[in-house]
């Protein structure tokens, strides 16, 4: 007999006790937004029984009907998650025994683990649309309201990248210190760079201090950008692992069209630039309360251990009480400790096959096919040609007649709602359709679009809607395939022992590859012209789809570990 899960919201939503409930029915359930909604059928297979995998730890029996009953009707409504435990079970669940474990997650287990490190995500967004507005405001000799506004086009290009910069920097500082600090003291030294970097460049006296605070803030992105998709990924359930890390993306998008918003409405300050960069530093300051409030990982606390770094005993129990945290007062000391000590045993596995090696070690074995597919992903998240896309933005609509295309703010604004509009569909599927159909499907309809704009501007330039078309069908692919799964993967496929460094590296070649785009486009643009980009770029995204049919594969459902013994180590 199959089993259908899903998971609900029940109404209620007015105090933060109330908390969500899976339950296996036939019936589908709606909640609140879609969020947690991933109704499966799955066999009494081990490997379909993986696909709700919480964590691996030792069996528990299978509620029966009347502590099901009774688990309903309780006070305190909880997320149950019912999973069959994995290792030495599979065999008896496969012969029809069907041994399983329970998990329970609070409502604040799923939402504010989540919502603090996205708000990292959040203010890389908010840097991206503020920016744009406030290079002009800061260039301008009416409103920029210094003495110092005559800036040279290579000084106005430092304002607008020099978080770029930073954020490069950031990556590789990283690479050395992120294992050592953790990912909750990661972020919350990113929130503090962000709220340096805001304040410094918002009191900027002069272009130097300027440009010190814009380096000030990229190092927080860099940080950010690294520590949020880990802590998201490490403290989790697996069955909403990409939903919420495809969330963070939104995050991202919804911070563009904040720093859109904010920058159209400080345009005409006289000084609206220091407002524009200024206004960071609260939402920053947001992110970093509430980091400090909540636990470590406990992953991270188990690898310290096993690395030797911190006493084992200590840091387990350390470990049991972050989860407990994470899960709830309510939860059992068995539940937490049989989880505990499972982790610990997949983390000692994963190091018994290779001594600790090198800062090089993410180049070796099971660590370099990770990084191969997720800097591959990021790679060519970057040079697929979104920016050359966005730059042709308004000339296409003002060639169809948008009267709004005149306004490029206007533009901006309303590309960064169409591409919120669809980064939301991504968040919504990844769970139920998967990582690779939703890439597979978004870069093949990249390649379509690059296509259509490359004919447009060479033999159908009288039929301006077709180059409309592509931009929508370019936005809205982009924003499905490598927009959130790109991020959602690299946070999932590295091996513990090396997905701090592994992390670092993606972040690192994304930003690297970025500034390499920034770099080469103006050159590009006036040697080929947009039609001979635009087949360039198709080309790309060609072998991007290659690349993601042969080399990307499919983690929905699976635990990070499993990510690890059944993918990776294959």
């Amino acid at each position: 007999m199959a089993m259908a899960t899903s998971v609900c919201l029940p109404s209620p939503l007015a105090t933060g006790a109330t908390a969500f409930r899976a339950i296996p029915s036939r019936a589908s359930t709606s909640y609140w937004g879609c969020l947690l909604r991933r109704p499966r059928r799955l066999g009494r297979t081990a490997a379909g029984m993986d696909a709700l995998h919480v964590s691996s730890r030792d069996t528990e029996p299978l509620l029966h009907p009347g502590a099901a009953a009774a688990a309903a009707t309780a006070t305190h409504r909880r997320l149950r998650v019912r999973t069959h435990a994995q290792g030495a079970e599979d065999a008896s669940t496969a012969a029809g025994g069907g041994a399983a474990a329970e998990a329970d997650y609070s409502l604040a287990a799923i939402i504010l683990p989540f919502v603090f490190p996205a708000l990292g995500g959040l203010l890389f967004g908010y840097d991206i649309g503020a920016t744009s507005g406030a290079t002009i405001s800061v260039h301008s000799a009416t409103l920029s309201g210094t003495t110092w506004y005559g800036l040279s086009s290579v000084q106005l290009g430092l304002v607008a990248s020099g978080s770029l910069y930073g954020a490069l920097g950031g990556s590789i500082l990283a690479y050395r210190i992120a294992d050592f600090l953790g990912r909750r003291i990661e972020l919350i030294t990113s929130a503090s760079l962000y709220i340096s970097g805001a304040l410094v460049t918002g009191f900027a006296p002069n272009f130097v201090v300027l440009i010190i605070g814009r380096l000030l803030y990229g190092v927080g992105i860099g940080l950010a950008m690294h520590g949020a998709p880990l802590y998201i990924a490490e403290t989790c359930p697996p069955q909403i692992r990409g939903t919420l890390i495809s969330l963070k993306e939104l995050f991202i998008v919804f911070g563009i069209l904040l720093g859109y918003l904010v920058g159209s409405h400080e345009i005409d300050v006289v000084g609206g630039w220091r407002y524009m960069f200024g206004f960071g530093a609260p939402l920053a300051a947001i992110m970093a309360i509430g980091m400090w409030s909540l636990p470590p990982s406990p992953r991270w606390l188990l690898l310290r251990a096993v690395q030797g770094k911190s006493p084992l005993e200590d840091n387990k129990k350390k470990a049991i009480q972050a989860l407990r945290r994470l899960k709830g007062r309510s939860a059992s000391d068995k539940v937490l400790t049989d989880e505990i000590d499972n982790n610990l045993s997949s983390i000692r596995a994963a190091y018994a096959d290779q001594a600790e090696g090198s800062i090089f070690q993410v180049f070796e074995g099971a660590s370099l096919k990770a990084f191969t597919i997720g800097g591959g992903l990021v790679l060519f998240q970057q040079i697929t040609g979104q920016p050359s896309v966005l730059y042709y933005a308004t000339t296409i609509l003002q060639t169809a007649g948008f009267s709004a295309a005149s306004d490029a703010a206007k533009v901006a604004i309303l590309i960064g709602l169409f591409k919120f509009l669809m980064t939301g569909f991504a968040v919504f599927k990844v769970d139920d359709l998967g990582r690779r159909p939703l890439l597979i499907g978004g870069v093949s309809g990249i390649t379509i679009a690059l296509l259509l704009l490359a004919a447009y501007y060479k033999i159908l330039s009288g039929y301006p809607y077709i180059a409309v078309g592509a931009l929508l069908l370019y936005v809205g692919s982009y924003q499905v395939s490598f927009g959130p799964i790109s991020w959602l993967m690299v946070s999932e496929i590295f091996p513990l022992r090396t997905r701090g460094r592994g992390m670092s590296l993606a972040v690192l070649t994304n930003f690297g590859s970025n500034a390499l785009v920034t770099f080469a486009f103006s050159p590009l643009q006036g040697y080929l012209g947009p039609a001979n980009i635009f087949l360039l770029f198709a080309v790309i995204s060609v072998l991007a789809l290659v690349f993601v049919i042969l080399n990307v594969p499919e983690t929905k459902g699976l635990s990070l570990e499993d990510i690890e013994s059944k993918i990776l180590k294959k």
